[in-house]
């Protein structure tokens, strides 16, 4: 079992040594680095780039919640977020940035175990759905509850995040395939050729793309706005669609 590279942001001092302490007990969580403030913390998991990152909400000039929002527009950054605070009202707000679980300081070592194994669930279902696509195969593979899903690369429209979950559109619009992954984890199995991530939401298929305007695509009936952070990547396809 590979450990899950943590992070431990939380701005006082006794509660930051306890979740330290509690990942250093626990066999498959390693901690990578600590700190007592979130923009610190933003340097750190550029740099680190944890698998998960245990999160205080109330903290001087940048709140673990705003954190968590700006970590979202950050491509390549994908980390698991548990929030860790004294303040129970921000769960609701907590799910919306796809957190995935939310202590209630103070928190016993076996809640703490609970969030974290969650967290490793997750991850090797993610992990574990099937190895890249290569260039010449015409199908992969996704879980779906308790089988494999053979689905064919040309029948594919886009791809749909939505939260642990990617939802795959098809040509018959009257089907779509839900499987327990990451969009990240499914991006770096498509082939690059084939699709393309325009959003922090959505991978589409180049060749299913009917039409471009300046900041989305169609696809069929449905429009899709491209990213400010993949407008680059995207332009280049287009230039040279466009010669």
């Amino acid at each position: 079992m590979t450990a899950l590279k943590c992070i431990a942001v939380d701005d006082e001092p006794l509660a930051l040594k306890l979740v330290q302490t509690f990942i250093e007990q626990t066999p498959f969580l390693e901690l990578s680095a600590s700190c007592d403030n979130a923009v610190e913390a933003m340097s750190i998991i550029k740099e680190k780039q944890p698998d998960l990152i245990f999160l205080d909400i109330n903290m001087p000039n940048l709140t673990g919640m705003e954190l968590a929002r700006l970590l979202q527009e950050q491509p390549g950054l994908t980390p698991k977020i548990v929030f860790t605070t004294a303040y129970n009202h921000y769960a609701i707000e907590g799910y919306k940035v796809n957190a995935v679980d939310y202590l209630l300081k103070p928190f016993s070592y076996e809640e703490f175990l609970r969030a974290a194994n969650k967290v490793l669930k997750i991850t090797e279902e993610s992990s574990n759905h099937f190895q890249p696509i290569a260039s010449d195969d015409e199908f992969f593979f996704l879980k779906v509850e308790y089988q494999w899903v053979r689905i064919s690369l040309k029948d594919v429209l886009y791809i749909e995040s939505l939260k642990d979950y990617v939802k795959v559109h098809l040509v018959d619009s009257q089907k779509t395939v839900l499987s327990l992954i990451s969009l990240k984890a499914l991006e770096e199995k498509l082939p690059s050729a084939k699709f393309m991530r325009i959003h922090r939401s959505f991978i589409v298929s180049l060749d299913k793309i009917n039409a471009i305007t300046k900041n989305s695509i169609l696809i069929g009936k449905t429009e899709i706005t491209v990213g400010e952070q993949y407008k680059e990547a995207f332009k280049t396809i287009v230039d040279r669609w466009l010669k």
